[in-house]
């Protein structure tokens, strides 16, 4: 039996059937990455903010075919389908990239949105017939808006699949900053440990000595916790919340995780970003992040520029900055399909 999330303090079984307008979220995480985690929160919070006309109903990605089949009895024209970002289409993930099909191609006739993410399909046999597939699923509805989190994704959405793309931040990005106010101490290592690790531990081992002085912590973490098995829409504000307020602890963030650098940002936390496999991080800095002063994207591996560079991030005085200017497109897009259905 599905979990339908339409608050966040409880799942229910069964859809609403009332005259409100409804927004039906798609794959949700239920697995431990707080990046994806916090994603699905800043959407929430993003459509509850900004169009409290709809009933946000969350569907957890593992509910995806049951889910499908439930919301297809009860969705009526004035319905929105989404399907949750921040994670990548493509051939990397295809457990995600498959439910994501389902979706599009299933809700052909109502505005289907792919909530801001990356795009990367390998250059190979697997990632061809990968990409192949999604083209066919994507094809089937007109009405899907594919939102690209980068300039590359936007680029290769755009000459890759037929349908609109519009280009806007990563949702987690929406939220607001926050000053906690902490006596910092720390540098926090938050590295990956999956298949887009490409961070030499040779380099992060002479960093960690760089950073080690008296009194400064080094911790190395990751934003994928082991701590508990599953976090659902009742569990993961509480779990941003304690991320958040590691990170503000910190007098210095390294990271390979785009998430931790978003972290960062929201903390005021000194970061220096260094690359995936497939480079969407970087990017993704460059259209949003550069102008904010205490963080920075790198590919350098010389230590003594590398500590010019920490230097300089952990010195650097925080200033005020507003990305919420550039969900415009989003924001357009749904405040059109409102105005046809009032």
């Amino acid at each position: 039996m599905p979990r339908f999330f339409i608050e966040t303090t409880k799942s229910v079984s069964t859809l609403p059937t009332n005259s409100r307008p409804k927004f039906f979220a798609f794959g949700i995480p239920d697995y431990t990455n707080l990046g994806d985690q916090a994603v699905s929160l800043a959407s929430r919070k993003y459509i509850e903010t900004e169009f409290p006309e709809f009933q946000y109903i969350e569907i957890l990605e593992d509910d995806n075919d049951a889910g499908i089949e439930a919301v297809e009895k009860i969705i009526t024209s004035q319905d929105v389908v989404s399907f949750v970002g921040g994670g990548n289409m493509g051939s990397l993930y295809t457990e995600h990239e498959s439910a994501r099909r389902k979706v599009f191609s299933t809700f052909v006739n109502n505005l289907t949105i792919s909530f801001p993410q990356s795009i990367h399909f390998e250059e190979t046999d697997f990632g061809h017939k990968q990409q192949q597939l999604s083209q066919a699923a994507y094809s089937r509805n007109p009405h899907l808006f594919l939102i690209a989190r980068d300039a590359q994704s936007y680029h290769r959405m755009q000459t890759t699949f037929s349908n609109h793309v519009l280009f806007t931040p990563d949702m987690v990005l929406y939220m607001k900053a926050e000053d906690f106010h902490f006596q910092r101490s720390g540098a926090l290592f938050a590295l990956r440990r999956d298949g887009e690790k490409v961070v030499d531990d040779t380099l992060v081992e002479s960093m960690k000595h760089l950073l080690d002085k008296p009194q400064r912590s080094i911790i190395q973490t990751d934003t994928v916790l082991d701590t508990v098995d599953h976090i659902t829409p009742m569990t993961r504000e509480k779990l941003f919340q304690q991320e958040l307020e590691l990170f503000a602890h910190q007098e210095m963030i390294i990271t390979d995780r785009w998430h931790a650098m978003v972290f960062s940002v929201l903390t005021g936390t000194p970061c220096l970003l260094f690359g995936n496999s497939y480079g969407k991080g970087k990017h993704a800095y460059i259209d949003w992040l550069e102008h904010i002063d205490w963080i920075d994207y790198t590919d350098e591996t010389d230590l003594t520029r590398l500590k010019a560079i920490i230097d300089r991030l952990i010195g650097t005085p925080k200033h005020d900055f507003d990305l919420r200017p550039d969900f415009g497109q989003l924001h357009q897009l749904i405040a059109r399909h409102l105005k046809t259905i009032s």
